[in-house]
């Protein structure tokens, strides 16, 4: 297993408690274009250039070149429940219900780079909405052959108003600048993580925390190489994607994200995922 930053506009690899920085032709792209991206990586940490461990003033940059980001809905029990909560008014409280149910998966579009916030930096809510929530989900890493190769942590920031008021307006609520934050690391490795692997969320206000909450994906329905199978039938990613499974960890209706909330995400052995509401 390794573990991939970008740091400084450099990238680094450490495996096992060794850094090393890699050469200056390695890149996100190549990585998600290779035949076997473990095997690419494996190869990049053999040449790369012994350095110390990074520190926590260190900027971190977000892995993403040209890699599209896709997401997953209503794969949990708690995000269906949510989803008809939500909608009920406007009639569409069924669809998440059927959805959750059929064999074909809630998949939709998520991000462009651009719209990626790296570890560290702000992630935005919408100006037009009241009612915004961040949703912490386990993101995949996939060549572009289909192979999951690794993972991430994905902060799908979400217009929950916006979406109740009608199912259709789902990219408006999901698809905006700085929707959405991955890192602080990309786990590179051929092992999925189990069900036991925990996916925690914390909101803090003025230092306090405001809502804490976690799940594991022993509580996702769908599997994930189920999930990637479906988001690659009669579609093609030259350079790879990443996809975020869906998410267990709503907070409570009564709740919304104001400016200036910190948001931590966190999933070993990623790490933990640190972005400010701007």
């Amino acid at each position: 297993m390794f573990r991939l930053y970008a740091i400084n506009h450099a990238f680094l690899l450490e495996q096992e408690g060794i850094h090393v920085s890699l050469a200056a032709d390695f890149t996100i792209d190549r990585l998600f274009a290779a035949a076997d991206p473990i095997a690419f990586a494996t190869a990049a940490f053999a040449a790369g250039r012994p350095v110390s461990a990074p520190t926590p003033a260190e900027d971190l940059g977000v892995l993403i070149q040209s890699q599209e980001v896709w997401a997953a809905g209503v794969t949990y029990q708690r995000s269906k429940s949510a989803r008809v909560a939500e909608s009920r008014d406007a009639g569409g409280g069924t669809f998440y219900d059927r959805v959750y149910e059929a064999p074909r998966p809630e998949l939709f579009f998520k991000a462009t780079p651009h719209r990626v916030a790296a570890p560290g930096a702000g992630v935005r809510i919408r100006s037009d909405s009241k009612w915004n929530v961040p949703e912490p989900e386990l993101t995949l890493a996939i060549n572009a052959t289909g192979r999951i190769f690794g993972y991430t942590i994905g902060n799908d920031m979400s217009s929950r108003d916006i979406e109740g008021e009608n199912p259709l307006y789902l990219p408006q609520a999901k698809v905006y600048d700085r929707s959405a934050a991955l890192g602080p690391c990309l786990v590179i490795t051929g092992e999925l993580p189990g069900p036991a692997t925990v996916i925690a969320l914390e909101i803090l206000r003025d230092g306090a925390a405001v809502f804490t909450g976690e799940t594991t994906l022993a509580a996702l329905k769908r599997p994930l190489p189920s999930l990637v199978e479906w988001l690659f039938r009669d579609n093609s990613f030259p350079r790879g994607c990443y996809l975020m499974t869906g998410t267990g960890v709503i907070p409570p209706d009564t709740f919304t994200l104001r400016r200036g909330d910190q948001i931590r995400i966190t999933i070993a052995p990623v790490g933990t995922l640190v972005n400010t509401v701007l």
